[in-house]
């Protein structure tokens, strides 16, 4: 897939903020074009309109709303000006559930690039990338907050199954992987009964030189993927998410969150 147009979350967090900066790295690289969005919601528990609301109190509430939107562009300038992209990266504000308004955007977009999800954020402009991966039909790389996507990494690392959200993932990424010309193939555990040497060869003819690596079932996927992602340091985590259904991952503790609260790398979701 091409990556010529991409899309970055930005609400403000030091998550984005790295986000943009991965973003803006790959516009670089590919020679794409970057459009930044900040999404939020409009959701009060006060409704500012009631008569019952003194005039002061609705002024207030209306000057701490605007003063969180102008905070966020006034972060955005400044990281605007320290890319050097001046009038070339634009930030677009859409009112919405941040969520659904994200997913809906990405779709004219070659894959978004976001901040990892924080407590922390206001809630009116929080984000959940896992959900967007879901809703969305693109491809999400979330980038951990302080990451350096200036720094030299290794090579790309790709988790396989065998699975149809696996197989997106690689199709998603494989622009990437051309670029990077070398990936690592982990699979732990049980997989499709496919030969992996099949999909070896499908990378060499794409001109990626991938290695095998592989674990047995005793060993817990998202502990092995990250513990080897920190010896290895690769520039990316290409993942597809939620093979199984998200309810059953969240209720009892999936692969994909885990990776997504531990990962100090960027990580690609596909699903």
């Amino acid at each position: 897939m091409p990556v010529m147009n991409l899309l970055v979350a930005f609400n403000g967090s030091d998550g984005s903020v790295a986000a943009l900066r991965y973003a803006a790295a790959l516009a670089k690289r590919f020679d794409a074009h970057v459009t930044a969005m900040l999404a939020h919601t409009t959701h009060e528990v006060i409704d500012r309109r009631s008569r019952w609301i003194p005039r002061e109190a609705r002024a207030l509430l209306e000057a701490a709303n605007t003063g969180l939107l102008q905070e966020i562009e006034a972060r955005f300038e400044t990281e605007r000006a320290a890319l050097g992209l001046s009038s070339a990266l634009q930030l677009k504000e859409v009112t919405g559930r941040v969520d659904a308004v994200l997913s809906e955007a990405a779709r004219h977009y070659d894959m978004l690039v976001v901040g990892n999800h924080s407590d922390t954020d206001d809630e009116h402009v929080t984000l959940h990338p896992d959900r967007i991966a879901l809703l969305s039909g693109r491809p999400v790389i979330v980038v951990p907050r302080g990451y350096d996507a200036g720094a030299d990494h290794g090579h790309a690392a790709l988790v396989w199954d065998g699975g149809r959200a696996a197989a997106r993932a690689l199709s998603d990424s494989l622009r990437l992987l051309e670029d990077d010309g070398q990936v690592s193939v982990l699979t732990v555990g049980p997989r499709r009964d496919w030969p992996v040497a099949d999909l070896l060869r499908h990378l060499d003819r794409h001109g990626v030189s991938a290695v095998h690596e592989e674990w047995p079932s005793t060993h817990p996927v998202a502990d092995t993927v990250l513990s080897w992602c920190g010896r290895h340091d690769p520039a990316l985590l290409v993942l597809g998410a939620y093979e199984h259904s998200k309810f059953r991952e969240d209720f009892l503790g999936g692969v994909t969150s885990e990776i997504l609260s531990r990962t100090t790398i960027p990580v690609l979701l596909s699903h």
